[in-house]
Order: C-alpha cells, then structure tokens, then sequence
C-alpha cells in the first residue's frame, strides 16, 4: 500500500487545509489557505462560503502537487469542520443566500432567550445535551430564514439547502447542483440544536419550536462511511468521513475506550471524555456530545468542557500589554520564577464558558502585591489554562463518575513545557502529547480510511499512535489545593461586572 494515501481536508475558522496520509500516518504533503473574517456588525462574524469553497479545491490540489501524487492514488478523503457555522444555498444554482454565520456569531441570543421562554436555557437540553445559546446552528438558521427577503417561502418550497460546514463541502464535492450528496455526521448534526441525542434523527417538536423546516436539512448518517465519490480533480475518490474539529480531534487521538480524554490547546480550549454508548447528562456545566460513530456500530458520546480563552491570553499579553514581543516568549520569562507569587489572570474576557457560563463575568488579575513582577505576571497567564482545565475536569467527573487517568493534549500550546507540566501537577494525572500533532486532520483520516478498509480496525489506529512526550504530576497535593482554592477565588471576583441591561 505503499502507492495508497487517504486525504483529509480541515476546513477550520481561519482556514482551510489538506494534509495527505501514509498509512503509517506519516503526513506525506500539507497545503493551507487561509479565508477572510468578516465583521458586518459588533457582534457578528461571517465567512464567505464560496470562497471557503475555492480555498479547499486550491488545498487539495496543492497538497497532491507536493505529494506528487495523482487523485487516483487517494484511497479516500475525510472532512473536519468547523462546527457550528451554518450556510444556507439554493440548491438550483449552488449559491449560498448569505454569508454563512460563524460560530462565534451572536446575532441570536435575543432569538435564544425567546426560544427559552419560561424554561431558560434548559429548554431543549434532555433532547439535544446542549443549553440554549448563540453558539449553535438551529438558531442561526431560523435566523436566515426570518431575516433574507423571500427566503422562507423558498425553504419551505423546498429550493434551500441547510448545513454546517461539512455539508456544504460534501455537497460541492461531490457534484454540486449535478448530483451533489446533501448529508451530515452525527457529530455535526448533534451541534445544530435540532437533532435528538437518542434517536440520531432531526427532532420535530424541535424543528417546530424554531421554526425551521425539514426540507431544508441533510441527512443524518454515521462519521464514517462513504457518503458518494468525488467529481472534477478528485474524480472517483470516496468521500468517506466527516466530523466536527473537535470529535476529529478525540478520534484522532485513538480515545476509544470509556474515560479517555484529550484537551485541544489553541485561541481556546476544547476538553471531550469518552462516556461510551449513552448519553451521559449534564448539571455541571458541560455540553453533552456525539463523540462519533462508524458505519452502523453503535454511536460513542462524549462530555465537552469548552473553555473561550486559553492561547487567546498569551496572545493579550503579548499583543495588548507589550509585555513579551512573541508567544514563545513567555516561557521562558515564567520559568525565571519559582511560583506565580500569589497572583492569578481569569481570563473572562466576554465572559465564562464551561462550567460557569457566566455572561456577566469580566476579567480580572487579582493577589497583587508589590513583590509580584511581569514574570509572576507570565506565570498566572499560562496557569490560568490549567486552572480552567482542572475546573472541566471536575465538572466530568462530577457528571459521570469516571476518574480520568491521563491526558491526551494537543494544539500549539503544547510545546511550552512548563505549561504542560503545570497541567500534569494540578490534574494530578500524567499529560501525553503525541508525535502526530495534526490530531484533528488525523482523526478525519482515520475515520474514512475506516470506511474503506485502508486501516482495517481501530486496534490498527491504536497501533498507530506514539508518544512524543510525556509529563507526570510533582506537585505537593497539599500546595496543589491551596492554589485551588485561590484560582476559585479568583473566579468567584470575576462575577457580576455587567449589570443585565450591559450584556
């Protein structure tokens, strides 16, 4: 199989890429692009999906340009996407109706607060493991729908395609308006806000809360199997995988078995565990997820801890504050300390993901004293990842009962070791990183070669996967909850800075 590649594109919030596999899962080519943000309001974020749509055809011919190799040698291609950015086109002309609206968008939390009504944020929970909030793509869509003149009337004729990124690219893939595929995975699905955890089916009373018809929507299928085959410079390829970036990133890292974790370390943090085949609720502030699912097995779900500002701080420091002139930087000044010298940054920037939640919440840098200097400083930035961390991984077990017994983490903040050790002394858990850093385009590989039969089974992914480093906890376990229950103090003083009528 020495002439045989599997393809993945990762079509993320900044860019788009193709990373080209062996199957030892050796990266043979990469080639990236990145698209333009658009901001046509405080509040609102945009992509333009036909220009995602021309960046990823120019990915993938560049990554086999480099690979030197042709189309017909790709066994498969596999997708990960962005998750909760919603394009709506006509299925007619292949044209979207709008700009897509970025995850990050949150033109709907007024729409979410009407959804909510008496019941609040919970109201679609027990059906979708998610709390009402801008976040997610059902709402973005009735959005669109409410908000384009005439479009309603052509959805509910039947002429508008809805999707997630994952959609929209299948779709174009495989032919467009000649033929195209109109399909999701469950773990994209699972992130609209419209699909039932336990059916795996769009759920009606849902659809009719939001107003949003069925006609419009993919169907929903498994993450790994194929969906069609390519057309135009990927003629005959099996499209065969798709999963949101984040369940890309578990399955990347081979998180098969029941408490397995891995952190994602970028702008900000995503922490999924592996709760196996059931559903596993939520009172602790956590997002109940499709972790995925391949071909008919049954489905794997995960408990997310989504935390807004991780790199995101470092880059403040360095960019805002003028304190360290690059990323890298900053480890170097926090090592020339011995502790954080009772100084901790809560990054609340806009406010608190999980567990908190907490809109009303703003940042602050509190134990100051005169003894603390811009090292101290340096230190509570990168500890503030750990600390936020820690919190998710109460909140798991909390949840669910398992104990987690190691880490899987990667992302760019890896590399800063003094980081990682921090996190292995206060989760009290060895922190592994592998050798395969591109865990997400990875996972999106795995998963269609799966589908068709370039690997032939997970023990083989497993097999796969090699450590390149590796942290164990040295923290006394007494020094380790006193700087706890300062970072919760911390936390607790970041509350309440908006008043009501501010957020």
């Amino acid at each position: 199989m020495t002439d045989s590649f599997v393809a993945a594109i990762d079509q993320g919030t900044t860019s788009s890429r193709c990373i080209i596999f062996a199957a030892d899962s050796r990266t043979v080519a990469v080639d990236q692009r990145e698209h333009r943000q658009l901001f046509p309001k405080p509040g609102w974020v945009e992509h333009d999906a036909t220009e995602i749509w021309s960046k990823t055809q120019a990915v993938v011919a560049g990554a086999l340009a480099k690979a030197g190799i042709r189309a017909d040698q790709l066994k498969a291609l596999g997708i990960t996407n962005q998750r909760e950015t919603t394009v709506l086109w006509d299925r007619a002309t292949g044209k979207p109706v709008h700009n897509a609206i970025v995850w990050q968008d949150t033109r709907t939390a007024s729409l979410c607060t009407q959804l909510g009504g008496d019941a609040g944020q919970d109201r679609f929970r027990d059906a979708t493991g998610l709390p009402l909030a801008s976040y997610f793509s059902g709402p973005k869509a009735a959005w669109l729908l409410d908000n384009v003149p005439g479009l309603r009337r052509r959805a509910e004729n039947g002429e508008i395609a809805f999707g997630t990124i994952d959609s929209w690219l299948i779709w174009n893939l495989t032919g467009g308006t000649d033929g195209g595929v109109h399909v999701t995975d469950v773990t994209n699905a699972g992130r609209t806000m419209l699909m039932n955890l336990e059916t795996l089916q769009w759920d009606p009373a849902i659809l009719e809360a939001m107003n949003v018809p069925e006609a419009i929507l993919p169907e929903i299928r498994s993450s790994s199997e194929v969906y069609g085959t390519g057309t135009g410079q990927l003629a005959g390829v099996p499209v065969a995988s798709a999963l949101g970036d984040q369940q890309a990133a578990i399955f990347g890292q081979t998180c098969y078995d029941v408490g397995e974790a891995k952190n994602t370390y970028g702008t900000g943090s995503f922490l999924l565990l592996n709760t196996g085949n059931r559903p596993v609720p939520s009172k602790s502030g956590l997002l109940t997820t499709m972790g995925y699912r391949i071909g008919n097995e049954a489905p794997v779900y995960c408990l997310e801890g989504a935390i807004a500002i991780t790199g995101a701080l470092v880059q403040w420091f360095r960019d805002q504050l003028g304190i360290i002139s690059t990323a890298a930087e900053i480890e170097t000044l926090a090592s020339s300390v011995e502790d954080n010298g009772g100084a901790y940054i809560v990054p609340a920037f806009s406010g608190l993901f999980a567990p908190y939640w907490r809109g009303d919440a703003r940042g602050v840098v509190t134990g100051l004293t005169r003894y603390v200097t811009k090292a101290h400083l340096a230190r509570a930035v990168l500890e503030a990842t750990s600390w936020q961390t820690r919190e998710v991984v109460d909140a798991m077990y909390q949840d669910s009962g398992v104990q987690l017994t190691s880490l899987k983490v990667d992302g760019g903040m890896t590399s800063n070791n003094l980081l990682m050790q921090h996190q292995a002394d206060v989760l009290d858990v060895p922190v592994i990183r592998p050798i395969i850093a591109e865990t997400t385009c990875l996972g999106a590989a795995y998963a269609a070669g799966l589908a068709v039969g370039f690997w032939p089974d997970l023990d083989a992914l497993r097999a796969n996967w090699k450590r390149a480093a590796e942290w164990t906890p040295r923290m006394d376990a007494s020094v380790r909850e006193r700087e706890y229950r300062n970072w919760r103090k911390a936390v607790e003083r970041s509350f309440g800075w908006l008043d009501d009528d501010e957020q």
